[in-house]
Order: structure tokens, then C-alpha cells, then sequence
């Protein structure tokens, strides 16, 4: 008897993942199904979009979604993320866009691994020194490198400006306690974290797997987005806080939804977390849809057997 409901879409039918529109976001619509395409309704009419060809979809403030959509959306291999105005913030999403966990398991087996930790890690570093040799630096000597490069970039911004800068300093229990530098530095900082949760989790790896950052929920997203933060939010914030603003919260995050507008971060961030967890890639993201089981030699044996029998007699699944 045939499985109810209508059947997913065959891999080799998908759209490969290089050839597809890297991220949509759409904001105030609904978002239904028509046929293989979404539909997207506000105001002004009816987009189609084609669900083959799309790997994340971004839904921002004002959107509602379908389980027919939904549906479509995972039948293709893409995943869905709820954020903030702009994709600022991350609050949720649905399946990885990654059919396997290699991404994953790569992820987990560098942090497990003392040498591998560290490898990745000074590449993390090395990325924010370009044409600098960090290979033979101890981890205490990245992390004061790190820190005085942070601290140049707050003293060249603050002389750009004309903001008085003394030092970073905030309390996650009492925003409204900092002066508005560092009001607006943190509001600034929390749109990046969204924006690098949401790419994370689309890939396929572990938010709390961090190789820099540890023990926290999200430690891999503080180590992906500290190597945007002095080319994006440090500067988005001194120039919130110099152009005078009354509300430094609203005004910084539209300031940076503006600064990410165009959709580069979204590839860069795609493209460096490949980098730093399979230096040698086969694609943006894996398609491959392999069930295997683990065995204790280290090679992987067929799934859908009873190994019960001698022959390993093939079972359904």
C-alpha cells in the first residue's frame, strides 16, 4: 500500500545547491504553495518562486506561512528561518538545507580534537590578519592580537566621529545601564548574531560547537560573527551614536539591516564556515541523502539490512 500524501522530489530532480538563490527574505506576506512554486501575497500582488531553487527563506516580521508551503519547501532540500526586520535577528527555523551531516560531524570531530581545535581556530584568527603568518602563535598570543586590533578599530572610529570612546563595557541584565556607545555596539552585535544563527543552522552545523568561544549555546556563532564585527557593526555603531539618535536600539538595527542589505555577509558567512570546517569542499551544501550505520572498525555499513541473517537480507524501511 503506498505512502498517503504526495511524494517528496527526487534528488536527482533538485536543483543543485551551487545553482541556486543563496537566501529570500520576505517580510509582511503569506506565503502559500502553488503547485512546485511558493506564492507570496501582500498588498501589491502575487510573486511566484520557483522551490527548487531556493536554499534558505528568510521570514521576517508580518509573514505566515502554510503547511502546504512548508512542506514544499522541505520535499526540495530548503529550510526556512524566522528572523527579525531584514534578517537581523534569529529566532527560529525549520530543517537544515543539509541532507547529510557531514558538516556536522566534521564540525564535531575538529572541536573533540585537541589539534584540530587549534587548526581551526588560528584559521579563524589568521582570517582577521590577512598576509600574516598566525600558524606558530599560542592561543594567549591570538587572543592579545585579537584584542588590540579591536581596540585600534574603537579608537580609529571613535577619532572618524568625534564619539567619546573609553572602553567596552555592558550589562546583559541592564542594557539601559551603558553609555550609548555601548548601547548601540551591543544592539549592533546582537543583528549580527542573528544573522550568523540563521546561516549556521541552514548549513547544517551546531550553534553551540564553538572552537574560540565554549561551553555556550551559541559559541560558534560569537566565533563566526567576531569576524565581521570590525568591518560591520563597529562602525555601523559609532555612526548610530554620532548622528545623534534618541532611540539607539531601533535605530541601530536599521542601520545594520541596511549595511547587510545587499546579501553579501549571508554568502561570505556561507562561504568561511565551509572553509573553516571542510577545507575542501564538494559544494556549498551537501545533497548527499545517505543513511548508513556506524561500526566499531570505523567504516560505515549499508543501512536497510537485517543483520540478523546471514546474507544480510534486505529490509523496508
Amino acid at each position: 500500500m503506498p505512502i498517503p500524501g504526495v511524494p517528496p522530489a527526487e534528488l536527482p530532480d533538485l536543483t543543485r545547491a551551487e545553482d541556486r538563490i543563496s537566501f529570500i527574505y520576505l517580510e509582511r506576506a503569506v506565503i502559500h504553495r502553488d503547485s512546485n512554486a511558493l506564492t507570496a501575497t501582500d498588498d501589491r500582488g502575487v510573486v511566484h518562486i520557483p522551490a527548487a531553487t531556493v536554499s534558505v527563506l528568510l521570514l521576517g516580521p508580518g509573514t505566515s506561512i502554510t503547511h502546504q508551503a512548508v512542506a514544499l519547501l522541505a520535499d526540495h532540500g530548503a529550510t526556512a528561518v524566522w528572523v527579525g526586520e531584514r534578517g537581523v535577528r534569529y529566532y527560529a527555523h525549520g530543517r537544515s538545507l543539509a541532507a547529510s551531516t557531514r558538516l556536522l560531524i566534521a564540525q564535531a570531530a575538529a572541536v573533540s580534537h585537541r589539534g584540530r581545535r587549534l587548526a581551526v581556530a588560528r584559521s579563524m584568527y589568521a582570517m582577521r590578519f590577512p598576509g600574516e603568518d598566525t600558524t606558530g602563535l599560542t592561543m594567549q598570543q591570538l587572543r592579545g592580537k585579537e584584542g588590540a586590533r579591536v581596540r585600534r578599530a574603537y579608537r580609529e572610529h571613535a577619532a572618524r566621529t568625534g564619539v567619546a570612546w573609553n572602553h567596552r563595557e555592558y550589562d546583559r541584565e541592564d542594557f539601559s545601564s551603558g553609555d550609548p556607545i555601548n548601547q548601540a555596539l551591543s544592539a549592533a552585535h546582537a543583528c549580527l548574531y542573528g544573522i550568523v544563527h540563521g546561516v549556521i543552522v541552514a548549513l547544517g552545523a551546531a550553534p553551540g560547537l564553538g572552537f574560540v568561544h565554549t561551553g555556550h549555546e551559541r559559541a560558534f556563532v560569537y566565533d563566526i560573527a567576531d569576524l565581521y564585527k570590525a568591518e560591520i557593526t563597529i562602525p555601523v555603531a559609532f555612526d548610530v551614536v554620532s548622528s545623534g539618535s534618541t532611540d539607539i536600539p531601533a535605530d541601530t538595527r536599521r542601520a545594520v539591516r541596511d549595511r547587510v542589505h545587499d546579501g553579501a555577509i549571508l554568502s561570505r558567512c556561507v562561504r568561511d564556515i565551509r572553509a573553516l570546517l571542510q577545507p575542501q569542499p564538494t559544494g556549498e551544501i551537501d545533497e548527499t541523502d545517505e543513511l548508513a550505520l556506524w561500526d566499531d572498525s570505523g567504516i560505515e555499513v549499508a543501512a536497510g539490512r537485517n543483520y540478523a541473517v546471514g546474507d544480510g537480507e534486505e529490509i523496508d524501511f
